[in-house]
C-alpha cells in the first residue's frame, strides 16, 4: 500500500493512526536545529560550513541505510529576531505587525534556500514544503496542513523538507510555527518512528551549570529534573529548550511507540550516527527503555 493511499483512506480522521497499513515503514523527522545552523546572537547569520557538513552526513547516512525521511530545520537568527521584534508569535493585527509577518517569511525562507542548496548539492534529494502556504492555525495550533505533498514526495524516494514558519490564525491573525509543532502535527498524519532534534548541546543539562547531560526522560520522571532545564541561547521566541522537551513529551504521551532523540550536531559524524540508530544525546520515551 502506498503513502497516497493510506492518506486518502485517513482524510476524515488524521488524528488517527489507526488507518496506516503494518506495510509501511516507519519515518523518521530530522530537525537540523536554528542554533545549530546559525549564529543566533547575529542577525541574519549562517553557519554555512556547519550546514554543510550536515548536509553531507545526512547523505551518507542514507547512503548506507536509506530510510524515509523528513527534514525539517529551524529559523535560527533568520527568522527569531524579526518575530521577536514584531511579537509574531503572540499574534498578527496592525499593519506594522503584518509588515512583521511577511519579514518572518522572507527571511525564513532565505535560510530554508541555503539549507536546500546545500542538501542538494550533497546529493541529497530535497524537496522544500514551507508550512506558510498551507498552515492553518487557531489560536497557535496547527488544525490543518498539506500533507498530501509531502506522501507524494516520500513515495518517489524524496527526501520533504520543512522548517519554522509563520501561518494564518483564525483567532491571533498570524503567529509563528516551530519544526517541533510541524513534526507533531506530521506524527498525526504518518506512522512516525523517530524524531531526531540535532542541535548545539549534547542532549538536555541537567543544569547549566553542571552540563551533565540526562541520559533519559520520562513523563513520569520529568518532575525530577524540570527546575534544571534552561531556555535558549540568543533570540527564540519558541521557548529554547524547556518547551522543546515539554512538547515532546507530550509527543511520546500521544505516540507511545514513538521515540525523541536530543543531541548535538556540532559533533562531526552525530547526525549519521543518530540517523543509523546510535543512542546519541538525550532519549525521551513514553516509558523507561
Amino acid at each position: 500500500m502506498s503513502l497516497g493511499e493510506v492518506l486518502s483512506k485517513s482524510q476524515h480522521n488524521p488524528r488517527s493512526s489507526s488507518a496506516y497499513s503494518s506495510e509501511l515503514v516507519s519515518l523518521t523527522l530530522l530537525k537540523l536545529g536554528g542554533s545549530l545552523i546559525t549564529d543566533k546572537t547575529l542577525e541574519r547569520t549562517p553557519r554555512p560550513d556547519v550546514i554543510q557538513r550536515l548536509a553531507a552526513e545526512v547523505k551518507a547516512a542514507l547512503d548506507q541505510s536509506p530510510l524515509p525521511l523528513v527534514l525539517g530545520h529551524g529559523s535560527g537568527s533568520f527568522g527569531h529576531a524579526p518575530a521577536k521584534r514584531y511579537g509574531t508569535r503572540d499574534g498578527v493585527r496592525s499593519l506594522e505587525q503584518w509588515r512583521g509577518f511577511a519579514e518572518v517569511s522572507v527571511v525564513a525562507a532565505q535560510l530554508n534556500r541555503i539549507v536546500a542548496d546545500a542538501l542538494c548539492q550533497a546529493g541529497v534529494p530535497v524537496v522544500s514544503f514551507p508550512p506558510s502556504a498551507s498552515a492553518r492555525c487557531v489560536d497557535g495550533q496547527i488544525v490543518s496542513l498539506a500533507v498530501e505533498p509531502i506522501a507524494r514526495a516520500l513515495e518517489h524516494g524524496l527526501v520533504p523538507l520543512v522548517m519554522g514558519d509563520v501561518a494564518f490564525d483564525d483567532v491571533r491573525g498570524g503567529t509563528i510555527i516551530s519544526t517541533e509543532e510541524v513534526f507533531a502535527y506530521l506524527a498525526r498524519c504518518f506512522p512516525v518512528q523517530r524524531v531526531l532534534l540535532a542541535g548545539e548541546t549534547n542532549g538536555v543539562y541537567r543544569s547549566l551549570e553542571s552540563r551533565e547531560v540526562i541520559a533519559q526522560i520520562t513523563p513520569s520522571r520529568w518532575v525530577e529534573v524540570r527546575d534544571g532545564v534552561g531556555g535558549s541561547r540568543g533570540a527564540d521566541v519558541t521557548g529554547g529548550m524547556l518547551s522543546k522537551v515539554q512538547e515532546m513529551l507530550r509527543l511520546v504521551q500521544a505516540h507511545p511507540t514513538l521515540t525523541v532523540r536530543i543531541f548535538s550536531g556540532l559533533k562531526p559524524g552525530e547526525v549519521a550516527q543518530a540517523l543509523l540508530g546510535a543512542p546519541v544525546g538525550t532519549l525521551i520515551a513514553s516509558n523507561e527503555a
